[in-house]
């Protein structure tokens, strides 16, 4: 897991932007077909029903998770595409909610330390040139007693869709840098968060993670539940 450098992170993060640019317009009809018949589409209720607080999304994108988050929760979403966020700002006004919705960066957040009761990044660190210093920039925002959730696409159980994937992967990764076979839980564990809630489902293509910050072994006191794969 090394990390880039500067001028790297400006250059796939530059790659990132003018797909995105060109995507936004059609990222909803996109991914809801992949929810509805490959990943699932209860993995962001999941996800946003377990925040509380001040809350940060990462990588907000199109504003798909502002139906689900609590009524209490104060949330600050952040994605790098502006073109991407207009459409979340229309979806939140449409919505009727107060969400302040910035752009910037998630290698480099502009949030203080200790800032955040949760984090959450539902499709994302597939898509971020350099997901170990965006999870350690995440936890850097998390206070000591806050909750990181993550859902996210990653590599299969099965190995004829694995095999699939790699495939597609050399394509998406050079000309979009989409990678499908990452495993988020990895650089979770690397930052020496504490897996509360650990989920593996649909041929072990989609995993939902619940962790907290903490010093010490990852999984030491780890409750864990079972990994499932259908």
């Amino acid at each position: 897991m090394t990390h880039r450098t500067r001028s790297e992170l400006e250059r796939d993060n530059a790659k990132v932007q003018r797909t995105w640019a060109k995507r936004a317009a059609s990222y909803d009809k996109c991914i809801g077909f992949f929810e509805r018949n490959v990943f699932g589409t209860e993995h962001r209720v999941w996800a946003c029903q377990r925040t509380s607080g001040k809350t940060l999304e990462i990588a907000v994108g199109t504003g798909l998770n502002l139906p689900h988050y609590p009524s209490d929760v104060s949330l600050t979403g952040m994605d790098l595409s502006p073109e991407m966020l207009e459409i979340a700002r229309e979806r939140a006004l449409s919505l009727g909610l107060d969400v302040e919705l910035v752009q910037g960066d998630a290698h480099q957040l502009d949030f203080g330390d200790n800032e955040f009761d949760t984090v959450l990044a539902t499709y994302s660190l597939c898509n971020i040139p350099d997901p170990q210093r965006a999870v350690a920039e995440m936890k850097r925002t998390l206070r000591r007693d806050g909750k990181l959730i993550l859902v996210d696409h990653i590599r299969s159980t099965v190995k004829p869709i694995l095999w699939a994937q790699k495939a597609i992967e050399l394509v998406t990764s050079r000309l979009e840098g989409e990678h499908m076979t990452r495993r988020p839980l990895r650089y979770v564990e690397a930052q020496g968060f504490e897996i509360l809630e650990q989920q593996r489902m649909r041929a072990g293509i989609v995993e939902r993670l619940l962790a907290r910050p903490t010093t010490g072994s990852s999984r030491s006191g780890a409750k864990c539940q079972p990994s499932v794969s259908v």
